[in-house]
């Protein structure tokens, strides 16, 4: 079979009667171009069957349509979810892709970054928390965060404090002769700081019985399983025979403590209420569904690589405005009600 002959930018010059100077801007600046002659280019393109080569573009431009991802780790069943819906976004946006895991060490990441720049990158998502945020604007490029520290660069985060209040809400309709709260020891400047605000203002302005466990649980699930049990071993010996309302920082731990409940009694004991946050799909899956408040992870990330492409497309303008100041949005969370909480 005759292999077909590439179409050129000679070829399209020739067939739409521009230069080739012309087509050249349609391809590294379309902007610069009327929406007209945009058309009549755009029109060509489908009649000559022209294939981009896209390794000619990124030479011609410096344009990679990559955007870099720094997460965490992927243990949490929140992070592998985040990074999914954020990789779906590709057929939306068009852009493409390179994760690295940091496992939150900060001098690695550093090395990642310097990675990523190094490929070019236009943008960057970081989800993990080791670098401050005035060292990533720092670095001259479109950056978006999504549940860290983010006073210096634009972020999508859930309202973790409204989701602090509809868990704890949730438990008190329950009477509950206690509600606690899980989390592991967690910075002010966070996001998911609100977690513990919005579960201390409704237990305060209800005057419920509370407490707050501040615990590294661990990475691994052996490190997860131990450290939980001690809480339960805990809360049994001191609350033997209480109404216990449990809200749990995330699902992925939320799932751990219900596996143990199960092992140890055979079933959810009537003395527990669980309540997980992120609505990753380990809350639906475990042997007992999990209630949680959702944080709609597909709209963050939707989000989340939309606010960079706006960015994005700024600096390819020929006299692009920088943002004044950072931008921040935040997503309004679900309460997913399932068997947990049904007693």
């Amino acid at each position: 079979m005759k292999q077909k002959k590439n179409v050129t930018f000679n070829d399209i010059a020739k067939y739409t009667n521009f230069s080739k100077t012309t087509i050249s801007r349609y391809f590294n600046n379309p902007d610069s171009l009327t929406l007209e002659n945009q058309e009549i280019i755009a029109k060509a393109l489908v009649e000559l069957g022209y294939k981009e080569n896209k390794v000619a573009r990124i030479l011609a431009n410096g344009k990679t349509e990559f955007i870099g991802i720094i997460i965490p780790h992927l243990h949490n069943h929140y992070y592998s979810e985040m990074l999914n819906q954020i990789l779906l976004t590709y057929e939306k946006f068009g852009y493409k892709f390179l994760v690295f895991i940091g496992n939150e060490h900060e001098e690695t990441e550093r090395q990642y970054i310097e990675e990523l720049l190094a490929y070019k990158i236009e943008g960057l998502i970081i989800l993990s928390h080791t670098i401050p945020s005035k060292e990533l604007a720092d670095l001259n490029i479109p950056i978006v965060t999504i549940e860290r520290e983010d006073r210096y660069v634009c972020s999508v985060n859930t309202d973790n404090h409204m989701g602090g209040v509809q868990a704890a809400s949730l438990l008190a309709k329950h009477n509950c002769d206690i509600l606690i709260h899980i989390n592991s020891p967690t910075s002010t400047d966070v996001p998911a700081y609100g977690r513990i605000t919005g579960f201390l203002e409704i237990c305060e302005e209800k005057h419920l019985n509370h407490r707050i466990i501040y615990r590294e649980l661990g990475k691994s699930y052996e490190e997860m399983q131990e450290n939980a049990l001690d809480i339960i071993t805990e809360l049994d010996e001191i609350y033997p025979g209480q109404k216990k309302g449990l809200f749990i920082s995330n699902d992925t731990h939320a799932n751990v403590f219900l596996n143990l409940l199960m092992r140890k009694h055979g079933k959810l004991p009537d003395d527990y209420l669980i309540v997980g946050f992120d609505d990753s799909p380990i809350s639906r899956e475990a042997v007992i569904p999990i209630s949680t408040i959702g944080q709609q992870i597909d709209k963050i990330a939707s989000e989340a690589v939309s606010l960079l492409v706006e960015q994005m497309n700024e600096r390819k303008k020929r006299k692009p405005v920088p943002l004044k100041e950072p931008i921040h949005k935040v997503v309004t969370p679900i309460l997913c009600r399932r068997e947990t909480t049904e007693k």
